[in-house]
């Protein structure tokens, strides 16, 4: 008890660029799995689409992106909201990597062939608590869709 109110005083330690750079990474894994996840099952496609986006997008080996996701998946677990994810988005991320990071959603989504209610929502939660225009939401839709 002390220990916690202790906490509420003290400065948090200066993180690293390179701590910075994974808490990034960790938030965008963290919503791309919630998108696969939305649906209830884990389709194989879902799961190589969401990797190789990974793997595009942070430019990381494949090794790496294979770790990235087990602890990205971890942290979806414990999580008890997306607030903790898309926080860090809103702090760090422009519109523009904002808009890709809803418009890879979307490819997950598409990943199976089939796009969920669950998903959509989902991805439209993300969209509004990001700040995303709901006009590049649409358009990022439409383009997955045609891919």
């Amino acid at each position: 008890m002390i220990k916690a109110l202790k906490s509420l005083f003290m400065l948090p330690e200066a993180e690293t660029p390179e701590q910075l750079e994974h808490r990034l990474q960790l938030a965008a894994a963290a919503l791309l799995i919630e998108t696969a996840r939305a649906d209830f099952t884990q389709d194989a496609n879902e799961e190589a689409a969401l990797e190789q986006l990974l793997c595009n997008a942070l430019s990381l080996p494949g090794q790496e992106v294979r770790a990235l996701i087990a602890a990205a998946g971890e942290r979806v677990d414990e999580a008890t909201s997306l607030y903790e994810f898309t926080r860090v988005i809103n702090d760090h991320y422009g519109p523009e990597e904002k808009l890709t990071l809803i418009a890879s959603m979307w490819q997950v989504a598409y990943a199976d062939g089939d796009l969920d209610k669950y998903e959509e929502h989902l991805i439209r939660q993300v969209a509004e608590l990001t700040y995303v225009p709901h006009q590049d939401y649409i358009r990022c839709k439409l383009d997955a869709r045609k891919t």
